[in-house]
């Protein structure tokens, strides 16, 4: 009596891709196809910068490329002479007040988003969501008469108002689809223990949105601070400038002076370059917040 035995099945070997070459092999990229790329975008995106800065510390006349001697003479002159203390205060003003507001403003529409439903929820969303598509400039003429008859016209708060309104509508999408990620059962839970909705909202909600709140705060600030065409328009003092509007008209009629100029830029890219720096782990996590349902 013989016994058969089934035949062992050939276990398959790696796939080769065409030429004999493995697939995993196909998909490696040497380091110098990364970093070329990267390097040349680097260097395309910071020359400007560089050139700023050469212009902003190198004496006046000078043509070298690099900046020695260094002088701060140009600032001195932009700061005192030209006045960008006043404008860097009254940006400063701008940006933290247009931050604030929008940041509060957005946190409380955001929470009714998210947690309660109600007839035409989706018609307000779209509504907002299509508000982002209208340029600033086609709304000039109507803030500028709601402003006159409010009396605003040469304020600041004109410029915190306009900011805001602009800001608010993507702030509201953003903190609603924050909020909807933090499970509903630990405001429950807060409930239970005798909270109220809005200590519960204080106590376990808000320390979550950390991130959102960043995101939302940084882009309102740093948009209010580098916005050129509201406060153009609605302030005509130069007391009341802010750092855009100063620098367009340090520019002469007949002569421009680079080093000054120069200077003057840098004074206007400090902060959000410090802003960037301070919350980029807070922005980074705040971006992709939104982007994993819970």
């Amino acid at each position: 009596m013989t016994v058969q035995t089934a035949a062992r099945p050939r276990l398959p070997g790696p796939v080769t891709a065409p030429g004999g070459m493995k697939s995993r092999e196909r998909t490696r990229v040497s380091r110098w196809q990364i970093w070329v790329p990267l390097g040349l975008y680097l260097l395309f995106t910071l020359v400007p910068f560089y050139w700023m800065l050469v212009f902003a510390v190198r004496p006046r006349g000078s043509t070298s490329l690099l900046p020695w001697p260094i002088t701060f003479d140009n600032f001195e002159t932009v700061w005192n002479e030209l006045g960008f203390a006043v404008f860097f205060r009254n940006s400063l003003m701008v940006g933290v007040a247009s931050l604030v507001m929008t940041t509060v403003i957005a946190l409380a529409g955001g929470y009714a988003l998210a947690r309660y439903d109600f007839r035409g929820k989706k018609a307000f969303m779209l509504g907002m969501l299509c508000t982002q598509f209208i340029p600033g400039a086609m709304m000039l003429i109507p803030l500028f008469e709601i402003f006159r008859t409010l009396g605003l016209v040469n304020s600041l708060w004109s410029l915190v108002i306009a900011e805001t309104v602009f800001q608010l509508p993507l702030s509201l999408i953003l903190i609603s689809g924050f909020i909807r990620n933090v499970p509903v059962e630990l405001e429950q839970a807060a409930w239970v223990d005798g909270c109220g909705r809005l200590r519960a909202f204080f106590a376990v909600v808000l320390p979550l949105l950390r991130p959102a709140l960043v995101a939302v705060g940084s882009f309102a600030f740093i948009h209010s601070w580098n916005n050129f065409l509201f406060a153009l328009m609605f302030v005509n003092e130069q007391e009341k400038f802010t750092v855009p509007v100063g620098l367009a008209y340090s520019l002469g009629e007949f002569s421009v002076d680079f080093g000054a100029l120069a200077a003057g830029g840098v004074v206007a890219a400090v902060p959000v370059v410090l802003v960037f720096a301070v919350i980029q782990r807070y922005l980074v996590q705040g971006m992709s917040a939104g982007a994993v349902k819970g």
